[in-house]
């Protein structure tokens, strides 16, 4: 039996494009002659639909289409991901459903029995829980089909089991040959290698179909998969990208900056192409975070695409200009430099004190000056801060945080400079003193990160045990100094209000600020135990 892995780039809600994008895989994989193919999890409408599906014409619509697909699913079968109508009067009214279509006709229907409810996942807001396994047969082979999350209840994966079922287990008690897996599995760094476990410990030969692609904040990473009884791969899909596969094997990369530089460039790309922006316009500060940023941005656009703009303050050292426009240089990129000096004095009239909001005040005027070519070219601002910074504040709300999409705000810093060194792997193109020299805001005299942060090392292991592994201080501190940890989680609550201003940024990390990351603006609570 051959069977065609069709790894697709679907947009949310663009029903007529992912139909067609489904057509032309199953008219690939005829040619192949493959007997069957077999698309990601909620293929036709695109992942994640969240509150699309609070309209009933949408899940009419995508109806529609399914029929659409069945119709050209001739001399092959075909799994697609769709939704479905739940006839009951109790519970939600739609399942998240897979569809095996054989000579035109729906053979088997599957509705997805686990629905995730953890960080960027919200399924049991929308899809009922379905209530069986449903078993297939494909040239006289028994498959159980599953849709992504029936098999990651794995009590070696979990400390705790969310779910009180586990389909896989339910399935290898089973006379079944075999499991079929339509997925939509967004990016997290080392992801690829988690489910290569996961699905390694079932026992059982496993189809893995995950989409690639980006969609709002979240990057599909693909990598989709076909593995034996024993967790030998025997067919692997390309990472980032669309493919269409049946026994090829694709090389994965195992260095880690390559994996997450590649990510960030897929979510940038998609993004502009699917809200349908051409070019982005991006403040060059002479910092690391720009000039990376930057590089994202010209090899995922093009050079031709992207404009940098450097804007010299009264405390802005001659290397921020200079090492800015040889970043410009050696990108091929567009360059202005526009001194915001004169401007900044009109605000203020001569009264310098050197204070806070004279400090934000510069911020704010370059993002006034940004944002005026935003609008009259109609760029893409992209906001540059790390989410390190962006996690403890040390950022400008209106200023420095003005954009439509933050590339680099699930990135820790030292992340940052991993990814800066990748990008001069060959050659130079990050000047080199923009990497070594101490970064600045620039915003007073003699000005230092860690003047008021601790060394990024500690601050961004800090980072992870409190927002990704949900440690109280009195844990943390048991690693890390005490009064750091404490000053550190202060800083991270207080700053919560200007998070929720900040523009939509790409997730990279197991838990990103924003839509996973549910935290109250106004509370109490001091994580001291």
């Amino acid at each position: 039996m051959k069977i065609a892995l069709a790894q697709i780039n679907t947009k949310v809600g663009d029903l007529d494009g992912n139909t067609k994008i489904i057509i032309q895989n199953i008219n690939a994989a005829k040619k192949m002659n493959a007997d069957i193919v077999i698309f990601p999890e909620l293929s036709i409408t695109g992942y994640p639909p969240r509150d699309l599906l609070d309209f009933e014409c949408f899940i009419d619509d995508n109806l529609k289409y399914l029929q659409k697909i069945r119709e050209h699913a001739r001399d092959i079968s075909v799994i697609v991901g769709y939704i479905d109508k739940n006839p009951s009067s109790e519970g939600r009214k739609y399942f998240n459903a897979a569809a095996l279509i054989e000579n035109t006709r729906i053979t088997a229907k599957y509705y997805k029995r686990l629905l995730p409810f953890y960080d960027i996942f919200d399924e049991t807001r929308y899809f009922e829980p379905g209530k069986d396994n449903v078993i297939i047969k494909i040239k006289d082979k028994k498959l159980a089909l599953t849709i992504c999350e029936d098999l990651w209840n794995d009590k070696d994966y979990w400390k705790r089991a969310p779910y009180h079922i586990n389909p896989a287990e339910e399935i290898i008690k089973l006379d079944v040959e075999g499991i079929i897996n339509i997925s939509a599995s967004p990016y997290v760094l080392n992801k690829e290698k988690e489910r290569f476990a996961v699905m390694k410990n079932i026992g059982l030969p496993v189809i893995y179909v995950n989409q690639a692609g980006g969609n709002d904040d979240l990057i599909f990473d693909g990598a989709s998969f076909a593995m034996d009884k024993n967790g030998e791969i025997t067919a692997l899909c390309h990472q980032f990208r669309e493919d269409l596969a049946a026994d090829e094997i694709r090389p994965l990369s195992n260095i880690e900056e390559e994996s997450v530089f590649n990510a960030l460039c897929l979510g940038l790309s998609d993004y502009c192409r699917k809200t349908g922006f051409k070019k982005v316009v991006i403040g060059l500060s002479g910092g690391i975070d720009s000039a990376v940023t930057a590089a994202i941005a010209a090899h995922a656009l093009g050079k031709e695409n992207v404009l940098g703009i450097t804007m010299p303050g009264m405390y802005s050292s001659a290397g921020s200009v200079s090492d800015s426009e040889k970043l410009s240089q050696n990108l091929g990129i567009g360059f202005k430099e526009i001194p915001i000096k004169e401007i900044f004095d009109c605000y203020i009239k001569g009264d310098k004190c050197v204070d806070l909001a004279e400090e934000n005040l510069q911020a704010r005027i370059r993002a006034n000056i940004l944002m005026i070519h935003s609008n009259r070219y109609g760029s893409l601002l992209l906001t540059t801060g790390n989410k390190s910074e962006l996690a403890v504040g040390y950022c400008t709300l209106y200023g420095d945080m003005c954009g439509g999409l933050a590339v680099l705000s699930d990135t820790p810093k030292v992340m940052v400079y991993r990814l800066a060194n990748y990008i001069n792997r060959n050659r130079e193109i990050i000047p080199r003193q923009v990497i070594t020299k101490p970064p600045s805001a620039e915003l007073k005299p003699d000005q230092k990160d860690q003047d008021t942060l601790p060394p990024y090392e500690l601050l961004d292991a800090i980072l992870k045990e409190f927002i990704e592994e949900n440690r109280s201080i009195k844990e943390i501190s048991k690693k890390y100094p005490g009064e750091v940890v404490r000053d550190m989680v202060k800083k991270i609550n207080a700053s919560e209000y200007k998070r929720r201003q900040a523009a939509l940024g790409l997730k990279v990390t197991s838990r990103a600020f924003g839509t996973g990351r549910r935290f109250p603006v106004v509370q109490g609570y001091d994580f001291e135990n």
